[in-house]
């Protein structure tokens, strides 16, 4: 783990930090997706309880990595004199407008949740196949952790919150959503494939989800360092939009398998894992 923080510190530039970090989640997404290449069939145990297990980190990261710096970033802002909003109103703020967001991309883009039939489709209707209504929806899923992987790591370049955000909780962050993109990968593939797709162009398409990752990540790094006063709205977006995310797709999608108790325990697990590396690294 040390290595990866001096790694991170050799790098002076947030942007490329951030970039680093998207492209860590994004391997790791493509290594998940790459064992389709070494099972002939899914175990959907195991795939619910990957989304649980997906579903935990993302709500720990919501907390303990987002919304808690986003209140202790206000904080620093009040007693600076450079607002005099109370400590939960910003984040309020910027998580309702995350989770907004993506309701908006919800109901503007065509997608298929992961172990939906082609009539559950959501957005506007589409003539696209369902290899592609899966990959979008994915795709959308993965926009707010890209997102929330920027905004960390620009949180770092800004004097004033130099004691709200570490580079060891930018580099956890990084890690945890990673960690969570290896089964998540392996969740999208599997279906591709069952759902007629080659070896190679499930791998392929489930790779390529998580391509955005990379990209808003250097957006969400961008966009602090350019108006930094946005950060505590700019975290609480993130974890807004991840929330909507867990709530609308990840958890249903984990327990309409009927593995209710094996989704929910793999949230436990997940939700432990983020926890533990926010803490000891943050």
């Amino acid at each position: 783990m040390e290595s990866v923080l001096e790694f991170f510190k050799s790098e002076s530039s947030p942007i490329l930090q951030a970039l680093y970090a998207g492209l860590f989640t994004w391997a790791l997404t493509s290594i998940g997706a790459a064992l389709v290449f070494l099972f002939k069939s899914s175990n959907r145990k195991m795939l619910d309880a990957a989304l649980g297990f997906t579903g935990g980190v993302m709500i720990a990261a919501s907390f303990w990595s987002l919304i808690a710096p986003a209140i202790h970033a206000v904080e620093v802002q009040n007693d600076l004199g450079q607002s005099s909003l109370p400590s939960f109103l910003p984040p309020a703020i910027g998580f309702f407008l995350g989770a907004l967001f993506m309701f908006f991309l919800d109901k503007s883009i065509p997608h298929l949740h992961i172990f939906g039939k082609m009539k559950e489709a959501e957005g506007p209707k589409s003539d696209l196949k369902k290899t592609s209504l899966l990959v979008l929806a994915i795709a959308i899923h993965n926009i707010p952790e890209g997102l929330a992987v920027g905004v960390a790591f620009g949180a770092l370049v800004i004097p004033e919150f130099a004691n709200v955000y570490s580079l060891g909780a930018a580099v956890a962050l990084g890690i945890g959503i990673g960690i969570q993109n290896f089964p998540e990968g392996f969740a999208v593939s599997m279906p591709l494939r069952r759902a007629g797709a080659s070896r190679k162009k499930s791998w392929f398409w489930g790779q390529l989800s998580a391509i955005v990752e990379p990209i808003f990540a250097v957006i969400g790094a961008a966009l602090v360092i350019l108006v930094w006063p946005i950060l505590p709205y700019a975290l609480s977006f993130a974890a807004g939009a991840m929330i909507f995310i867990v709530v609308e797709e990840v958890i249903p999608e984990s327990q309409r398998g009927g593995n209710t108790d094996l989704a929910t325990m793999g949230l436990i697990a997940g939700f432990i894992i983020m926890m533990s590396l926010d803490v000891a690294l943050g």
